[in-house]
């Protein structure tokens, strides 16, 4: 066996343990991990493919079988990540809103609770004049210098942190019924209140930063999974006009996301119209879409875009959406989870840190 074979199985092997991971149903971080690159999996694979076709004389079957893997584990990450490309269907229909009452845009951002560049961030939003801002990992001292926008965001919920699970909301438009929850954690907090649109209209809003798995944060993903999982099923239980947004440390394309969708019925607008990878600015090779925007097929698209960086680990994101009733006549929701979804969904649940479940 030539030096070229040996790297060829070495490097097959090693491109097939992703695949394999991703198949189980292990919570371990270094197991869900495998969730976040898909694309640069995928690409890993292919190079590994196209290698081996140089290399293998295709005489022996351990070859044809290894790279017969190979070929189905690229179409397997493929399948995984296509709907997130301009290929695929786009899950939200474009809007061409002809009433301002209608409208609310939002702009989610990540600001890294070390990072002291404030007049970035206060930039996007005197530019962009959002209806809603949402900071993550902000802390007293982000809050002291996020209190300029407050003369045009009269509208205020405020949890500084030092745990880098801060949170900040501001809004032009009026909140009500607002409520701070510890959904699984006493650390980790989220915003759930009702806004109201500038028609009247009202419409929930979940705003979640639950803990990435990982070995500095959480061994596993269990916490973070039961967190979008309970909003998920509240949100379907109350059939209301909601949105959920924030940064959820979880890809759109993983198990868990696409079981929020099913049990929620929430639309993703980025379906069929690119990535929008908002994590890490620090990496252009390695980048992902961790802050997300769910919402109700009542609403349509006008804009979503993500914004320069603000000196953050993260890009914020921008969105701008319309609401209309009839939409959701027209937009085709997620499937409905399954028997076996929803005893996976109730199995991550129960093993989740029960101590403040309080939605």
């Amino acid at each position: 066996m030539t030096f070229s074979e040996i790297a060829a199985i070495f490097f097959g092997t090693l491109a097939l343990v992703p695949t394999i991971a991703s198949l189980t149903t292990f919570d371990q971080w270094w197991i869900r991990g495998f969730d976040f690159p898909r694309l640069q999996i995928s690409v890993f694979i292919l190079a590994v493919i196209i290698y081996s076709l140089f290399i293998y004389s295709f005489e022996d079957t351990w070859q044809l079988i290894i790279t017969a893997l190979l070929i189905l584990s690229f179409i397997y990450q493929a399948i995984k990540i296509f709907p997130y490309t301009v290929f695929a269907k786009k899950q939200v229909m474009k809007s061409l809103p002809n009433d301002e009452k209608n409208l609310i845009s939002i702009l989610v951002s990540n600001v890294l609770t070390s990072n002291k560049k404030y007049n970035l961030l206060i930039s996007h939003v005197h530019n962009l004049e959002p209806d809603i801002v949402l900071t993550l990992e902000t802390d007293k001292v982000w809050q002291k210098e996020l209190q300029i926008l407050e003369k045009d965001y009269p509208h205020t919920v405020k949890i500084p942190q030092d745990n880098l699970y801060g949170m900040h909301l501001y809004s032009k438009l009026e909140l009500e019924d607002i409520q701070v929850k510890y959904i699984i954690s006493k650390e980790i907090p989220s915003i759930h209140a009702w806004v109201k649109l500038r028609s009247g209209k009202k419409v929930k809003i979940h705003c979640l930063h639950p803990k990435p798995p990982s070995p500095s944060e959480d061994p596993d993903s269990t916490n973070r999974d039961a967190e979008l999982l309970l909003v998920g099923r509240e949100v379907k239980e109350n059939d209301q006009t909601t949105l959920v947004f924030g940064d959820l440390n979880d890809v759109a394309w993983s198990r868990t996301t696409r079981l929020f969708q099913n049990l929620s019925g929430l639309l993703d607008p980025r379906i069929g119209r690119g990535f929008f990878n908002t994590f890490h600015t620090g990496y252009p090779i390695f980048r992902w879409p961790l802050d997300h925007v769910f919402h109700t097929s009542d609403f349509s698209l006008v804009a979503i875009k993500r914004l320069k960086s603000v000196g953050s680990d993260h890009f914020p994101i921008f969105i701008r959406l319309n609401y209309e009733s009839f939409a959701e006549n027209i937009q085709e929701k997620p499937e409905r989870a399954d028997e076996e979804e929803q005893e996976w969904a109730d199995e991550k649940i129960e093993k989740a840190n029960p101590m403040v479940r309080n939605l």
